[in-house]
């Protein structure tokens, strides 16, 4: 329980700090967890409590805490040359080196390498270069962005919009322009008798009715999450990729992968695009691409869209714009020695070896009567709690089953992440067998406390 003396570290959190997607009533009766290192997936509080982080942090520890070649790549670049922009013809060596490297391991024979802070800033960048691209090549109505229900593309205004969540409501989002087609969670959204196929199907004929109604010639792009992250580790259904991207390549819309967390490993693939096999237009990078060890988002334009954007920049001499620290030298320093970690020192195949003990370990605690289903790829999951599992009936939103699950987790030593009725599991790549088993342990007693109290 929290400590309310003045000077404590719970009541300074609260005295400072704004907190962000918090539950607000937890953290009030709880107070902050508030962590001074890690060692390999485990975090350590300022009372010494250890904590198996099933979440990567958010998403993006994959390499543990405390790798020693990602922390030395940060301090060395630091001791070589500590920071510069990629302005004007200039840039670092570094930045230079893993752009070409992303074009190399991205789906692309070739393409160009756009740098930012966050996934966010990455997406919010992705849309005004579709904007760019429609000024330029005389269609300025080509404004219009599609994503979906329950999507997660980010904070900034634009990648906000572009989020299908309904709580960026609250800042009078999303703006103009931005549309949200159906949800391709089939277990939650398709209809009685209906085939995951034909659920596929009615997803692809919504979208091409969405792009009818709203004019064709109006929209600039189509966004989706390979496995919606933040919407609760949601895969597509069966064929969605192919069927989406049949409709769009028949209206000229390119096809944008969010691969901010699916991206670098975590559903079994380097990319989230290969586990589904299409070939998007662009990929927007984030989280893993320096596994946590420097704030840095990339977007990874495909051939046609990168000699769009140049023949588009040279016509009026520029690109305009970017970010101070785009293509921070030890930002790209540590991206590069995280894409050799994660591809090359095992952490790729460990992601591989372990996917089967993650299912299976997911399926047994499915068991439980008041789970309606598991749902995941890779190592990314959910376990959707349900007052009845026949019906799929949630429980009340008032009892906040998932928020009283995940903070029983922490009592018990374990964090793992509450999204709407759902516990989502996403943990680092260096995990053990022993660690897996560490982690389903405390989950299965955390869940038969919590339903036991509310069922």
């Amino acid at each position: 329980m929290r400590d309310d003396s003045p000077n404590s570290w719970e009541s300074r959190a609260d005295s400072f700090s704004l907190y962000g997607f918090t539950d607000l009533p937890s953290v009030h009766e709880r107070g902050a967890v508030v962590v001074t290192h890690g060692k390999g997936p485990y975090v350590y509080d300022v009372h010494g409590r250890e904590y198996l982080d099933a979440n990567s942090g958010l998403w993006n520890m994959v390499a543990g805490f405390d790798h020693p070649g990602l922390a030395e790549a940060a301090k060395a670049q630091y001791d070589r040359f500590p920071g510069y922009h990629a302005f004007f013809g200039r840039m670092s060596d570094q930045t230079v080196l893993l752009s070409q490297k992303l074009v190399e391991v991205s789906p692309f024979e070739k393409g160009r390498v756009f740098y930012t802070n966050s996934g966010s800033e990455a997406n919010d960048t992705m849309v005004k270069i579709l904007w760019f691209l429609g000024a330029a090549e005389g269609n300025p109505q080509r404004r219009k962005i599609i994503t979906r229900v329950n999507s997660y593309h980010g904070v900034t205004a634009v990648s906000a919009s572009m989020t299908g969540k309904p709580y960026n409501s609250v800042f009078g989002l999303p703006l103009p322009g931005f549309i949200h087609v159906g949800c391709p969670h089939y277990w939650r959204f398709g209809q009685d008798g209906e085939t995951e196929e034909q659920f596929t199907e009615r997803m692809a004929k919504e979208l091409e009715a969405t792009i009818i109604k709203e004019g064709p010639d109006t929209i600039a792009g189509f966004f989706a999450e390979p496995v919606m992250g933040a919407g609760g580790a949601i895969p597509p259904s069966k064929g969605y990729f192919q069927a989406v991207q049949k409709v769009l390549k028949r209206y000229n819309i390119p096809l944008i992968a969010d691969e901010v967390i699916t991206g670098f490993g975590r559903t079994g693939n380097t990319w989230g695009c290969e586990t589904y096999d299409f070939t998007p237009d662009a990929i927007i990078s984030s989280k893993n691409l320096t596994a946590g060890y420097f704030p840095m988002g990339a977007v990874i334009l495909g051939p046609d869209l990168a000699d769009r954007v140049q023949a588009a920049a040279e016509a009026i001499e520029e690109f305009p714009h970017g970010f101070t620290a785009s293509g921070h030298p030890v930002g790209c320093a540590v991206a590069l020695k995280a894409i050799d970690v994660i591809m090359s020192e095992g952490l790729a195949e460990n992601v591989r070896t372990l996917t089967p003990l993650f299912e299976e370990g997911m399926a047994r605690l499915a068991e439980n009567a008041n789970i309606g289903e598991w749902r995941g790829k890779g190592l990314m999951g959910a376990l959707e709690a349900v007052q009845d599992k026949a019906t799929k009936t949630p429980f009340d939103g008032s009892l906040s089953v998932s928020e009283r699950i995940a903070n029983t987790c922490t009592d018990m030593g374990l964090i793992c992440r509450p999204l709407g009725q759902a516990v989502v599991l996403c943990p680092p790549f260096i995990m053990t067998p022993a660690q897996m088993d560490e982690m389903f342990d405390k989950l299965e007693k955390a869940l038969k406390k919590v339903f036991a109290e509310v069922a």
